[in-house]
């Protein structure tokens, strides 16, 4: 279980204290150090005399120790309540990201490395990968274009990118728009989550304010009974950052015309050739036959949902116009689990209390990988901390710390383990996991162990209820926590292929592969706790609102039982095609715009258009062009952060993950989940290595086999 006595760490966690200033001189310094280290390697080396070991490892060192510490100075952007702390946090960012692209235009650095590859000494296998690696990213990084005018549009251009990443995510962050509604028009939507919403004062009084904030917009789409007070929050939340749409466009063009300048047809190709799949005409015929495949069975879930619409909207004396809409989607997809599942999103919800829940989930992974989980509050916190003060070792009150160790002989310590779950001005609003720190071997032979954060945006528990997740949410939880278990328990010489820094046609698959745990009946029942059952004022408050819903009340399970479960499961695969669909428009857009055909196509590019275009093509679902709205009535494509971060021409990465994690799940887990020997296995295999093996070949060493793309798609129904 998650241990409470607590153990002495042998490496202090990262502090969070700073303040701007400090962060850009912190920031300078790092790359200082490293300019010295770089200068110290050129002045002494000879490319004669070149080896991995006086001109690489020294280099590798360097790096291991610079992104040690930059990690946390560029992670205060997402988490801070300073702004001027995120301002000086993006401005950090911006200077590594320069020295970083200085540092890959080296001619000099360049020629050592090419020295010592051709040399073709004996290397372990990792300091041989990361040889190799590092000679090919020069050549990718503009030193195979000649001495000049290319090579300095080359260096401009991956500049500007930089500026542009920084300031897109920059204007995501801190995006505090909403929409108000009255209290009618929000109908429907349960009080327990109206209660957390901001309520008007003055001339807004009686209103009550929806923030674009996922759990604020995903609840009253899925439960305002009003269609228009869902389509005008939908509509409103596609354009809430419409200043990122000229960012994205300067962004695509300026990749074509880098991918062109290194002799690339387009983007896509240039990135391609580092990941598992290397062609981009793979990848289409990949998404095409996926599209095939899934368009009448999505044409058919949309007919059982317009139908399940139909009869609502007569019951309730409207008239129903034939169509079934973006703005329905969640709202007739929770209706059907509920009317042809017995399904109850809020009462399913009821036995998956947010620490409660951690507590379990945590307890869950100790025992199938081998790990202990050690909760860091109080006075631990303080002890812990190299000023005695233990708030200095967190970044906000909400967030929870953890040590992580192996359990049997050795209890190696692993790394710390943070989770900041709940929603909050100016943080980042999205679920994702952050590497704070990489693990590496230090110059010592010392192990430097790693620091991994969950941010999410689970609703805040109110004076009545502790935060409850619902079943979607517990999913997104294990997701991330299956980032952040990647990372604890990766055993990388590099900081750069620590954990989930691989290539993005994988590192999806271990967190995918978690997701499955939510839905097998053992972990589901080990996982739940009814919230009534933690303590007398919990039960009083469920009491009373049986009462209130004229239900009986009698003894409650504690556990969610077997008949809830049996029904959760029978939803797994319920418009799958849909969900699926979903992820195919938003690849199938990422590799259309990144295969241009000519820099004058990059030019005229409109991206809401062809977003909105190939949505009505590949979605059998009516949007507000159906409606006479036009081609650009939102702007969708720029309110995620993937393609301004590493998924561009990367995004298809999450389909072909879930194909890998479905293929190791139900070759080695799905008949125990809980199989403590699989999951060492796998942890040893797969997790330890991060992005230190070829990616394709670690798969393959660990299935034995080929990946086969059969359980994904028989989990889509396709066979």
């Amino acid at each position: 279980m998650v241990a409470s006595t607590p153990k002495k760490p042998p490496q202090a966690p990262p502090v969070f204290t700073t303040d701007p200033r400090s962060i850009l001189d912190d920031a300078k310094r790092l790359i200082e150090q490293s300019r010295k280290v770089q200068a110290s390697v050129v002045g002494e080396v000879h490319p004669s005399t070149a080896t991995f070991a006086n001109t690489l490892l020294p280099l590798a060192q360097d790096e291991n120790n610079r992104q040690k510490e930059a990690h946390v100075l560029e992670f205060y952007q997402h988490v801070s309540a300073d702004g001027e702390l995120r301002a000086a946090s993006r401005r950090a960012e911006g200077l590594v990201k320069d020295f970083s692209i200085e540092t890959t235009m080296r001619e000099d650095i360049f020629k050592l490395v090419k020295a010592v590859l051709a040399k073709n000494a004996k290397l372990d296998p990792q300091s041989r990968h990361f040889l190799e690696k590092e000679e090919r990213s020069y050549i990718r990084n503009g030193l195979g274009l000649p001495m000049g005018s290319e090579r300095d549009r080359f260096k401009e251009i991956q500049r500007r990118l930089g500026q542009i990443t920084i300031e897109f995510r920059k204007n995501l962050t801190s995006e505090k728009g909403g929409v108000w509604f009255s209290e009618k028009e929000l109908e429907g939507v349960p009080k327990d989550d109206l209660s957390g919403f901001e309520h008007g004062e003055a001339e807004q009084s009686g209103q009550i304010r929806v923030t674009f904030k996922f759990p604020e917009v995903s609840t009253v789409l899925q439960h305002a009974t009003n269609g228009d007070t869902r389509r005008q929050l939908l509509i409103a939340n596609a354009n809430k950052v419409t200043q990122n749409v000229p960012l994205l466009k300067e962004a695509l063009v300026l990749r074509d015309e880098a991918a062109r300048l290194l002799g690339y047809q387009n983007h896509a190709a240039f990135r391609l050739e580092e990941k598992m799949i290397k062609s981009p005409e793979t990848i289409n015929s990949f998404l095409a036959d996926l599209k095939s495949k899934l368009k009448a069975r999505g044409l058919n879930e949309v007919e059982k949902l317009k139908e399940i619409k139909r009869i609502d909207m007569e019951c309730r004396g409207e008239p129903f116009d034939g169509h079934y809409y973006m703005w329905d989607d969640k709202f007739y997809q929770r209706l059907m689990l509920q009317k042809e599942f017995s399904f109850d999103v809020q009462n399913v919800a009821e036995y998956f209390p947010l620490n409660t829940t951690i507590k379990h989930m945590l307890e869950m992974f100790e025992k199938l990988f081998g790990m202990e989980f050690i909760a860091i509050d109080g006075k631990d916190r303080d002890k812990l901390a190299e000023t005695g003060n233990g708030n200095d070792i967190i970044w906000h009150p909400d967030v929870q710390m953890f040590s992580a160790w192996n359990t049997g002989s050795d209890e190696e310590f692993l790394g710390y383990l943070y989770l900041d779950l709940h929603p909050r001005q100016d943080k980042f609003g999205q679920a994702a996991n952050f590497n704070l720190r990489p693990g590496f071997i230090d110059a010592e032979g010392q192990r430097s162990y790693p620091a991994t954060a969950l941010v999410c945006n689970f609703s805040k528990p109110t004076t009545k209820k502790p935060s409850l997740l619902k079943h979607d949410e517990v999913v997104v939880l294990f997701h991330e926590l299956g980032h952040g278990i990647h990372d604890l328990v990766g055993r990388t010489r590099y900081a750069r292929y620590h954990g989930t820094m691989c290539v993005v046609d994988f590192c999806e698959a271990p967190s995918q592969l978690l997701e499955n745990w939510c839905w097998s009946p053992e972990p589901l029942k080990s996982l739940s706790q009814h919230y009534s059952t933690l303590s007398p004022e919990y039960f009083q408050v469920w009491k009373e609102g049986q009462a209130e819903n004229n239900s009986e009340f009698a003894h409650l399970p504690e556990k969610i039982t077997d008949d809830i479960i049996a029904n959760l499961l029978r939803t797994k695969n319920v418009n799958s095609a849909i969900f699926t669909l979903v992820t195919l428009h938003a690849a199938i857009f990422d590799m259309t715009v990144h295969q241009l055909e000519s820099p004058e196509a990059a030019a005229n590019l409109n991206t809401s258009k062809i977003w909105n275009t190939l949505r009505s093509n590949i979605m059998p679902i009516d949007g507000p062009d159906s409606q006479g709205d036009g081609d650009e009535w939102g702007h969708h494509e720029v309110t995620f952060g993937q393609l301004l971060g590493d998924y561009d021409a990367g995004i298809y990465g999450y389909l072909c993950s879930q194909m890998y994690s479905s293929d190791i799940f139900r070759s080695f887990f799905q008949s125990n989940p809980m199989d403590a020997t699989e999951g060492r296995r796998y942890r040893r295999m797969v997790l330890e290595n991060g992005g230190s093996k070829d990616e394709m070949k670690m798969l393959e060493d660990y299935l034995g086999r080929e990946p086969n793309p059969e359980a994904f798609y028989q989990e889509l129904g396709l066979f």
